[in-house]
């Protein structure tokens, strides 16, 4: 239980239009009493259940614990929902589907729109880009006086023509709906100024970045769960185990990270891939090249134990092509593992190049299988980079500051 921290100071980064037309990124600390976000009537709305666990169920147990009243809406279709999360929230099943379907999102509009019409909800926030479209619009309509979107990362990064510039208007709309807008990273929020998504006063950091922080208790480095999954597994503890922990999908890049251990391992003798996560982009067929080495690799699928996963292995890595900052890496980094990814938004505020992690440009896998052998090879650097990594995922993304941080936002929002 996250502790009941009446006082407390949030930090947030905000951007001011200098005279050259340019922004620049400036931090403001409040410093003020907790006490609005008692006693309140919170609506969560989300598209899956991943995201509920993953982001939300933090804030949820300590706006429980502060007596707020929490409604979350979510496609319960997704998922189980983390057990004790169930008893603090009333939970409403609305059909938000991951990608377009007209019949299904307008639908699922009006159903939002009647639910905030009740009149019962004092803020409503959104997460993931269609829960965000159709509930900020709904409460718009509907009147809710306070309506904060958080943005994940955007689906449209990774597209082309036309459809490129319908998903970013629909972001530009999003965002006109809201009251309040927050970023989960830096790169992120820089980057919808630049591609004039929102003005920069807008859009909201908490802390260093990331949504609801990494638990560092749960993430952390643990001798006894690396031996157990690495002998569930059998992995001798002299094993390299490279790790992908999240959605299997092309979007992740999991099909890129297949080619790049399909190169490493020629120069690697003992290299191991453990791929973690639901296969929700149905890529068996275009991961056969792994076929060749069935000894090493170990596809585990979905888990509600990453952390024992991560615990087992010696390096991270994301081939990611879109992120809005990449929690998983911040978990690694909690567990005291390096990262290799690609050097995207998002991803930049989550690994310090050179420091915690090697960074790569998009979509060289022969630069990013050259980063694995140079970490493979080189123990002692990754041993420094995962001790440095661990200490700042404690420093700068703890759970309970973000959270905190979190709350505090709520309090600034309703007495505007």
């Amino acid at each position: 239980m996250l502790a009941d921290t009446r006082d407390i100071t949030a930090t947030f980064l905000f951007g001011r239009q200098t005279k050259g037309g340019g922004h620049e990124q400036h931090k403001l600390e409040h410093h003020y009493r907790l006490g609005f976000s008692r006693n309140m009537h919170v609506c969560f709305v989300v598209s899956n259940s991943f995201a509920v666990n993953a982001f939300v169920a933090p804030v949820v147990r300590a706006l429980h614990a502060r007596g707020s009243k929490i409604t979350l809406v979510v496609n319960c279709s997704t998922g189980q929902i983390e057990s004790d999360i169930v008893s603090m929230v009333t939970t409403i099943h609305i059909d938000i589907a991951r990608q377009i379907s007209w019949y299904r999102d307008l639908k699922a509009l009006w159903q939002l729109f009647r639910l905030f019409q009740s009149g019962q909800y004092d803020l409503v926030h959104s997460i993931t880009p269609k829960a965000g479209l159709l509930a900020m619009m709904a409460a718009r309509f509907a009147g809710i006086q306070t309506r904060i979107h958080t943005f994940t990362g955007q689906v449209w990064v990774t597209r082309q023509g036309l459809m490129r510039w319908l998903l970013r208007r629909l972001d530009c709309l999003m965002a006109a709906c809201a009251t309040a807008l927050l970023v989960d990273s830096a790169s992120q929020r820089q980057f919808l100024i630049q591609e004039n998504v929102t003005s920069g006063e807008r859009l909201n950091l908490l802390g260093a970045g990331s949504i609801a922080g990494v638990d560092t208790h749960r993430f952390t480095p643990s001798t006894q769960k690396r031996c157990e999954v690495r002998a569930s597994l059998g992995l001798s503890p002299s094993s390299l185990v490279l790790v992908y922990v999240g959605r299997m999908h092309h979007d992740k890049g999991v099909v890129e990270l297949a080619h790049v251990f399909s190169q490493a391992v020629e120069q690697l003798p003992d290299l191991h891939l453990l791929l973690v996560g639901p296969d929700e982009g149905a890529l068996q067929p275009a991961l056969a090249v792994l076929s060749r080495w069935p000894d090493r690799v170990h596809s585990v699928g979905l888990t509600h134990q990453p952390e024992a996963y991560m615990a087992a292995s010696d390096i991270f890595c994301l081939a990611s092509r879109r992120e809005g900052f990449g929690l998983c890496l911040i978990e690694a980094a909690a567990v005291s593992l390096p990262s290799i990814a690609y050097r995207i938004y998002g991803v930049t505020d989550a690994v310090v190049e050179s420091v915690t992690g090697l960074l790569v440009p998009i979509h060289d896998v022969a630069g990013f299988s050259q980063a694995v052998c140079t970490l493979g090879q080189q123990p002692e650097r990754r041993q420094k980079m995962g001790e440095t990594a661990r200490t700042r995922a404690d420093e700068f993304f703890s759970q309970q500051h973000l959270v905190n941080a979190w709350i505090a936002f709520y309090d600034i929002q309703r007495t505007r």
